[in-house]
């Protein structure tokens, strides 16, 4: 198993993690299997969309904001329930083939870290198979 630590800057951000784990595979001569991607926490998710327009980030961020907007009316004493349901629509973790030593994702698609509580210190573990 493999360890990332990424750094997020703001409460709510979506970072691409793509590169970080192409050099996992690179680094450790990967030439095929499958990688799984797990987010051991529960106010972040991962996910995997479009890498060629910036906006779309914005968009996925703003639609999750009007699904579970932050508010007073949550229970939950730390007062980030929002968090925890945008954690649950984007799920913790995903898989992604590896074939010919490369992710096999499609043109435009990226491997991202989603960040809803924040900012913090996130791990991201990785396991290949």
């Amino acid at each position: 198993m493999h360890e990332l630590e990424v750094a997020t800057q703001k409460r709510c951000q979506i970072i691409d993690i793509t590169k970080r784990l192409a050099s996992i595979i690179n680094d450790n001569k990967i030439e095929e299997g499958i990688m799984t991607v797990f987010v051991p926490h529960t106010t972040a998710g991962v996910t995997i969309n479009e890498n060629g327009d910036p906006d779309v980030k914005r968009d996925l961020l703003y639609q999750l904001e009007k699904i579970a907007p932050q508010s007073e009316e949550f229970h939950h004493f730390e007062g980030n329930s929002d968090a925890h349901v945008k954690s649950t629509l984007t799920g913790v973790s995903l898989q992604v083939i590896i074939e010919n030593g490369e992710l096999c994702l499609g043109t435009w698609q990226s491997v991202y870290l989603c960040e809803y509580d924040g900012p913090r210190h996130r791990k991201v573990w990785v396991h290949i198979k």
